[in-house]
């Protein structure tokens, strides 16, 4: 595997004219580069920042993933037991590390792609250091978390607190004993609300907009990952008309704490991009009293955040949990192959008539677990590139 570079690194030798070059080194990435290599195929892989895995690095540190240990291995390499069931973040890194090393896979680090180009040979990707790669196959994996969105809340660039968005929390301890107002409701902004409850924040408010749908994230031993997977080849309507059953009979009503039951349907929550929020202590610290859920945000006045419902708070902090865009635009926009959301408009195994060769992978957020469609994405992105190599000669 290639070590990480300087600013204007070298492209391994072996791989200096590829087969298919990939872009992202997280687990997409990797996983679709493995594959190919298992298929005979060269790949390389391109990642702009000096280490692969560099989103997962980034991530606040208590997080664990939320899907089991066995159901989110990458093609090829379990995780190694010892990392245990819900495996944390460090150990998602070292695992990202050893995929690479298992699958001998190039990576060549510190190489930003600015734009994919159709070219003679397929693709063209200038790059860092005034380069040009080219390939007839390229896999974008630059990841669904890419660029931290806050929304443009009026006076927000006023406010006297600080503001920071979620994806630059590291941990509790610069907020003790501090006022924070968390944005956002989803598995983000839900841990991190229960992780500055325990970290001894002063007082830690969680601004709901719509109230999301809770689950355990095991029961019984039976995790909801697996829920998700079976929900995965049912009818939506079907999943909705069952999933308030299996809410009710898992979770409590938080409705007398400001958390109420959602009236909207699990399964089509999701189809719209809101995946469940699973219970890492969310439930506790709501019913204790030390997350309290609040109104949505609606406008800043210097050390003032007005509500959705009429009140004020007036929080030192604000931690906008608030999602990520793509940000595929400047990347691949002028190919006509994103919708009006930027998501790719074309996915895992499939390329756009107008853009043969151009694949996607890691742009959706599926209630079965990210790590799992990547790793079935892989695989098929792979077959499909075989194929149509066979196909050329």
């Amino acid at each position: 595997m290639a070590e990480p570079s300087t600013a204007a690194p070298d492209v391994p030798a072996s791989t200096a004219t590829p087969d298919a070059l990939v872009i992202g080194a997280g687990p997409g990435g990797l996983a679709a580069a493995a594959e190919l290599r298992r298929r005979g195929l060269r790949p390389l892989v391109l990642e702009r920042a000096e280490r692969l895995g560099a989103s997962w690095r980034g991530h606040y540190d208590r997080l664990h993933l939320h899907t089991t240990r066995r159901l989110s291995a990458l093609p090829g390499l379990p995780i190694p037991r010892a990392y245990g069931r819900w495996v944390g973040r460090d150990d998602v890194v070292r695992y990202l590390e050893q995929y690479a090393e298992h699958h001998d896979l190039d990576v060549a680090t510190g190489i930003e792609v600015r734009r994919v180009e159709r070219g003679g040979a397929g693709w063209e990707l200038p790059a860092t250091g005034g380069r040009v790669l080219t390939s007839p196959v390229v896999v974008v994996a630059t990841g669904h978390n890419h660029t931290p969105y806050i929304p443009d809340w009026p006076g927000r660039d006023g406010f006297s607190g600080e503001l920071l968005h979620a994806s630059a929390y590291r941990n509790p301890a610069p907020y003790t004993g501090r006022d924070v107002l968390v944005v956002g409701v989803g598995n983000t902004g839900a841990e991190i609300a229960v992780d500055l409850a325990e970290g001894g924040a002063g007082r830690v408010r969680l601004a709901v907009r719509t109230a999301p749908h809770i689950l355990r994230r095991s029961t019984a031993g039976w995790p909801a990952q697996a829920s998700g997977i079976v929900c995965r080849r049912l009818p939506v309507a079907l999943v909705d008309r069952i999933a308030p059953y299996v809410e009710r009979a898992g979770t409590p009503d938080l409705t007398r704490f400001g958390l109420p039951r959602p009236d909207s349907g699990l399964y089509s929550r999701v189809r719209e991009g809101a995946i469940p929020v699973q219970d890492v202590g969310l439930i506790d610290a709501v019913r204790s009293r030390r997350v309290e859920p609040v109104a949505a945000v609606e406008r800043f006045d210097g050390d003032k955040v007005h509500l959705a419902d009429g009140t004020d708070a007036g929080p030192e902090v604000v931690i906008a949990a608030t999602g990520y865009r793509r940000g595929l635009e400047p990347l691949v926009g002028h190919l006509g192959v994103l919708d009006g959301r930027g998501r790719p408009v074309v996915h895992g195994p499939y390329t756009d008539p107008a853009a043969p060769g151009l694949y996607f992978t890691g742009f959706t957020n599926p209630i079965s677990g990210m790590l799992r469609e990547m790793a079935i994405d892989a695989r098929r992105i792979a077959r499909a590139v075989a194929r149509q190599a066979v196909r050329n000669g």
